[in-house]
């Protein structure tokens, strides 16, 4: 059977053009088909590539083994929505800034290419969002969410009156610019600027975060998986609300409108290449200064390093150290 790769670029990025083909070419040279959209395809200046088949835009990583992204978070989140639902999983390589949703850099192209090839990756599951929002009793919007739900004032002079509600039972009324619903994955992005804290991807877990709240009770917090979060937009409020999933797929909130939001049933699968720790790649994306850092020195010396607590002795039933993994990204 052909092995198929769904090749997702931005459309307006010379240098993911440039790289588009690059990769397409490669792919090609090992027998491996690539696929894109068709406006995109022509946008990267492949639409008549022979290396190149056209995606179905209703299911484009029908087929597909998996989903290849050249851009940054913002065209990764895109492909999130080709791959999510299907069994190909999702790599990012970064042409943007961050780039916290990737899994290789430029300059690391020549490798992953050789790895997709060889199929030299892990295969690591993301919570997602399901979001539906009603007004007057019906449903006039669904969608889901990789990094954040957000609901936002609509008008710049105009603050917005909310009630945040946890599983069936009001929490807070809070009069501000709106609140951010997050994953772990999220909590890097829109939810880390508006002070949130950052969770590891391990930990099943839904931030609520509030926009420039004025209230006393307005801190970020953090609710278990299985909580059902809903933000009531209050019928006198004088403003309108936004609905906005990953920064996109956007639907206006009248006056009484009514957004819920739980965890999905169906998670993004992210192909990781590296097995470096959650928190290695925390310091390398947000260049966080470690200068002084002692701890590699303290565990070459028989000090207590991961898993291992200063004064303990060999485990009961192995005669050894326990020494526990770090978690990976």
């Amino acid at each position: 059977m052909t092995r198929r790769i769904l090749l997702v670029a931005h459309p307006r990025r010379p240098e993911a053009q440039h790289l588009a083909g690059d990769v397409a070419s490669r792919l090609h040279a090992a027998g491996i088909e690539v696929a894109l959209l068709p406006e995109e395809a022509e946008a990267v200046h492949l639409g008549h590539n022979p290396n190149v088949v056209l995606a179905d835009p209703a299911d484009p990583a029908r087929g597909c083994e998996l989903v290849c992204v050249l851009g940054g978070d913002g065209t990764i989140l895109r492909g999130a929505a080709m791959s999510r639902g299907t069994d190909a999983p999702l790599l990012g390589v970064n042409l943007g800034h961050v780039g916290f949703l990737a899994e290789a850099e430029r300059e690391d192209l020549q490798e992953t290419v050789e790895r997709i090839v060889s199929r030299d990756y892990e295969v690591e599951e993301r919570m997602t969002l399901e979001v539906r929002a009603h007004h007057d009793g019906e449903l006039i919007a669904s969608s889901w969410a990789l990094n954040e739900v957000t609901v936002e004032k609509a008008a710049r002079e105009r603050m917005l009156e909310l009630i945040v509600e946890v599983d069936g039972r009001p929490l807070s009324t809070w009069g501000c610019d709106g609140v951010v619903m997050a994953t772990p994955t999220g909590s890097t992005a829109y939810a880390f600027s508006a002070g949130g804290p950052v969770v590891w991807p391990d930990v099943e877990a839904m931030m609520v975060v509030p926009l420039a709240a004025h209230a006393l009770f307005a801190r970020p917090l953090v609710v278990g998986p299985r909580c059902r979060l809903a933000v009531e937009v209050l019928a006198d409020t004088e403003g309108s609300g936004v609905l906005w999933c990953d920064g996109a797929r956007m639907v206006e909130l009248p006056p009484g409108a009514r957004i819920e939001v739980c965890r999905s049933d169906t998670p993004v699968r992210l192909a990781r290449m590296s097995a470096s720790p959650f928190t290695d790649r925390l310091v390398a994306k947000f260049d966080l200064s470690v200068a002084g850092w002692r701890g590699a020195g303290r565990r070459a010396s028989g000090g207590p390093g991961p898993g291992r607590r200063r004064g303990s002795g060999p485990g009961p039933s192995t005669g050894g150290d326990h020494s526990v993994a770090p978690a990976t990204d």
